[in-house]
């Protein structure tokens, strides 16, 4: 039995890890089937059992319905819909994207043929659209269809602000997926309006910058809030004095454990390609929270 805790996802009931693993980074859209293959596997079989996926991450989605399936029954699997095939988001330019009922049920369908299950457990809206674009397409009636058809569990937003405040209010979304991390914390409060409401809430970046670069309206900001990493986000932490905080961590364990001390946190989702840095993630989780201290203490450091 896996030691990697579980988390509730909020009021779908589903026990998920608090680490799952994400397969839309621009990485693992280049290596080869069997490199992710391998990670992938040696996530599930140390106990992530939350895959998030989506239409437009073509291989991911063969190379979970090729090995995965097997352990089907002890997935939790969360893929996205409005996605068009396709090269992913550029510095520049927004995805494609389909809201259309129509489009929405063909993505579902391939996505389903690909990773050889007969549902997702949880259908996630793409690129945080605004409401009155989904109120407009007949977005969310189709998706309800497909949950009481059977194909699909639970209704999922993938949301940043401004737009991520009216899906919330719209209470028909029974998870978030949201950026977070110790260097982006714009969505701090979100993630506590939206388990406030019942949703469970699954981050994304947590490891890293957590950029929420599908939001338009923060569209021009993308040249900054892809360089952080290695400018500003590094000068921001050394400046701080948050190496002092470390006690024998490295910066990316505290990161992620800083992640999942947030109170509504349930999960956050990482990729990675390299089996190693599978493991150092896993390790970090396994160690659960910061203290509280310490938590506050970097808040307030960044502040």
């Amino acid at each position: 039995m896996s030691d990697l805790p579980t988390r509730v996802l909020g009021r779908t009931g589903l026990a998920v890890s608090v680490l799952g693993y994400g397969t839309g980074s621009s990485d693992l859209r280049r290596v080869p089937p069997d490199v992710l293959e391998s990670v992938m596997v040696s996530a599930v079989d140390a106990g992530v059992n939350l895959i998030d996926t989506a239409p437009d991450y073509v291989l991911a989605e063969e190379v979970i319905g090729r090995y995965l399936s097997p352990h089907r029954s002890r997935l939790v699997l969360a893929t996205k819909c409005g996605c068009v095939e396709g090269p992913g988001p550029s510095i520049d330019k927004l995805p494609q994207h389909d809201y259309s009922p129509a489009h929405i049920r063909r993505g579902l369908e391939e996505s389903l043929r690909r990773m050889r299950t007969d549902h997702v457990d949880v259908l996630q809206v793409h690129i945080s659209p605004a409401r009155t674009e989904l109120e407009a397409c007949g977005s969310v009636e189709e998706m309800i269809h497909l949950r009481d058809s059977g194909l699909v569990r639970f209704l999922g937003m993938s949301g940043t602000l401004p737009n991520i405040v009216d899906h919330i209010a719209m209470g028909v979304f029974d998870t978030f997926q949201i950026p977070y991390s110790a260097l982006e914390r714009d969505h701090e409060g979100v993630i506590s309006d939206a388990a406030g409401a019942g949703a469970g809430v699954i981050v994304r970046g947590g490891v890293a910058r957590g950029a929420p670069v599908v939001s338009e309206e923060r569209l021009t900001r993308l040249p900054e809030l892809m360089s952080r990493p290695l400018g500003e986000s590094k000068s921001r932490w050394e400046s701080r004095g948050l190496d002092d905080l470390l006690d024998g961590q490295t910066r990316m364990e505290m990161i992620l454990r800083f992640t999942l001390s947030h109170p509504d946190v349930h999960t956050t989702i990482v990729g990675t390609t390299r089996v190693e840095h599978l493991e150092a993630n896993l390790a970090a989780a396994r160690r659960g929270p910061l203290s509280p201290e310490v938590y506050e203490e970097i808040k307030r450091r960044l502040d």
